[in-house]
Parts: structure tokens; sequence; C-alpha cells
């Protein structure tokens, strides 16, 4: 008998009989986790779709996350579509065994298993950002929504486990985005030029999202556009093919929908978009991310460079002045009633644009279950 071959082998046997199954590790944690329990013991097929994952890390929420959505009036009853629940669940499955030390003060952008086309278009899976802040692992989903690992590091066959103190939502698509970002004017400016179902169903898309200020800079200009003027302008802050996270903002150029390079640049931390000062970046979308900027970029001034010193954005339209007619654009355009993380002021002001500066952490719970979820039912009778 060859000794040195079956030592290994006996070992590797021990090893793998004393991981958990995902099963019985979430079981272990029955106290904080009786309410995931309770849905996945409801949903067999979800259930062994999950057990049979390799090399993953599950993101699981605790009771009293769920318990907060169940609380809302909101959300009653039961996740009745599968489909969805299964998307849900998948949103908080990251490929790749990550464990809390693996996590730094950068933000990083983890593929999840939700590639359900239903529910994203990004290629390779919807993300979710994280990042060490305060001490603390923070995930990322949805306008900034936001939840933290309360009990980290359990490991089963497929991978580990961490707790989080929130249910991470979806990101939805970009008209539902820059509606509850406060970026009204940016929607209301997509849906005057007729490009709002363009936009929401091109994959891998990159939008650059002047705030309502940036837009309100403009004002006089805006009536004496045309279609095509407008239509250009907006193209001008929009980058198909590619989802470009703050990660990925370096001193560089990009090709817009128009035709024309946009100049990437990062100075003392902070982006810029020519002229334009990235205030709150990476807001997922169900089709990519948005980044809010400070200034309407201006196809015809694209040689428009930062100025770090500037306490106030001047406009990239040198003939632009203030409108009197209120922000451009927003006139039918439904204001957020939530302030969810990532609404910006008009001003878009308080944000670091740097990748390791994102949104710091604020507990959501409830917050916004309505607009998150669609008003769907999202919770199980317990």
């Amino acid at each position: 008998m060859q000794y040195k071959n079956f030592l290994p082998l006996a070992l590797a046997s021990v090893a793998s009989a004393q991981t958990p199954s995902l099963t019985d590790a979430l079981g272990s944690l029955n106290s904080s986790l009786s309410s995931l329990n309770a849905i996945l013991g409801s949903n067999s097929q979800i259930t062994d779709a999950l057990s049979n994952l390799q090399n993953v890390t599950i993101l699981a929420p605790s009771n009293d996350a769920l318990d907060a959505l169940s609380s809302n009036s909101d959300t009653v009853g039961l996740l009745s579509n599968s489909d969805y629940l299964q998307a849900l669940l998948n949103y908080h499955v990251l490929n790749g065994t990550y464990y809390n030390s693996s996590f730094g003060n950068d933000s990083v952008f983890i593929p999840t298993a939700l590639t359900n086309e239903t529910y994203t278009n990004v290629t390779g899976g919807q993300v979710i950002e994280a990042g060490l802040y305060d001490n603390n692992v923070t995930f990322f989903s949805a306008l900034k929504q936001n939840a933290s690992i309360i009990t980290p590091n359990v490991n089963f066959t497929g991978g580990t486990i961490h707790v989080i103190n929130n249910l991470l939502a979806i990101p939805q698509n970009v008209s539902e985005t820059l509606s509850n970002a406060n970026l009204t004017a940016t929607e209301g400016a997509i849906d005057t030029a007729n490009l709002t179902d363009s936009v929401i169903d091109t994959p891998d898309i990159t939008i650059f999202a002047p705030n309502n200020d940036a837009f309100n800079a403009i004002g006089s200009l805006v009536s004496n556009l045309t279609s095509d003027q407008l239509t250009s302008i907006l193209g001008y802050h929009v980058v198909n093919g590619s989802v470009n996270y703050s990660t990925d903002l370096d001193n560089s150029t990009l090709t817009t929908v128009n035709g024309q390079d946009i100049t990437i640049s990062v100075v003392n931390g902070t982006v810029y978009v020519n002229s334009a000062r990235v205030t709150v970046p990476d807001i997922l979308l169900e089709n990519g991310v948005v980044h809010v900027i400070d200034q309407v970029l201006n196809p015809d001034n694209a040689s428009a460079t930062p100025d770090a010193t500037a306490t106030t954005a001047t406009p990239a339209f040198t003939d632009a002045s203030t409108g009197t007619a209120g922000i451009p654009f927003t006139s039918g355009i439904t204001t957020p009633t939530t302030t969810f993380p990532a609404a910006t002021s008009a001003g878009g002001s308080g944000e670091s644009s740097s990748s390791s500066g994102a949104a710091m952490p604020m507990r959501t719970g409830a917050v916004g279950a309505a607009a998150l979820f669609g008003g769907a039912a999202v919770f199980v009778n317990l």
C-alpha cells in the first residue's frame, strides 16, 4: 500500500467531514438567521441551487435586517415571485471566497451570482461595492444602500458566510435610479430627448449625471437647445460597452455615445470629467453605473480642464447663466419622497469621488423599501 498517498487523502476526507454543508452552517446561526432559514426552508429549489455553489461568499441578512422590512407597511406578505426571490438571494452571493480580512480601505466591485437578464444587464453579473469603513466591512448596493458584517467567516463546503445587518437591494434601471437619487433634471432631460428606453435597454453603460444645480446653472440656454443639440449633449455624458467604476477612472480618455472623447483626470484624489468634478461615485444601475458630476459637459468645449482650487463649479457653457423658470427639465418629473444614501442635494455636495472614499455607511433599514422593490411584497410569513 502507498501510505504516502493514503495519508493526504485521509486528512482531506477528515477536513471535508468537519466542514459543514450550507444548510448546517446556516442552521448553526439560527439565532440570528432564523428568518432567512425559514425562507430557504420553504424554497427547496433555491436552497439546492445555493448549496451546489463552490468558491462563493454568502452575505446572509440577519433577522433584524429582514424584520425591518416586514414591519414596513409598504412591504407585506410573501415574496411570491420565485424568480425575484432567487434573484434577490443570488445578489447576496459573491463570486469568490472573501474573508473579513480580504477587504481594505479601497473599494472593490465584486460580481455576484445575479446574472438573470430580467434583473441585470451587466456582463459577468451584477456587482456589489465593498470596502472597509470605520473598521467595518461594508457592502453597497442600489442607491448606496449599505450593509455591514456583524458575524464574519462562517465556513461551509462551498466557501464562507458573513451575517450582515441589512438586506442588499438589486440595482434599479436608469430612470428609477435617477429619480430616487434626486437627479431629476438628468432624468427629465433624457425623457425630453426620448432616450429613456435606449439608456435602460443598453447593456454595460456608464453615465456621468449632472446634478440639479449643474443643469440650473445653464438654465438660460436650455430653451434654445434643438432636439439634436440636447441629444448630442446627453450622449456626451454616456459611455457604452464598458462599466467604469471609480476604480477604473484614472488619467485617461473615454469615448462617449456621441463619438467624442471625455478626459478623466485625478487631481489630489478627486476625479474630474473634463472640468466637472465627480461628487457622488458608483451609484449602481441595473445595466451599469452612474457617477454624479457638478457640471453639464459641453461637447463643444471638450478641452475644459479641472480647476482644483475652485469652490464652486463654473459652467462649461461659457455664455450660460441660471434660468428664471426653475430647474430645467424637471417639470412633470416625480420628486423623490424618500431620501436614499445616494440622493444628492441640488448641488450634490458632501461626498468624495475617490474610490477609497465612497459614501460613508449609514444604517438604512427599511427606508424606501417600496421604491427599491417596486412596491412588491418582499417578505415571508414566518
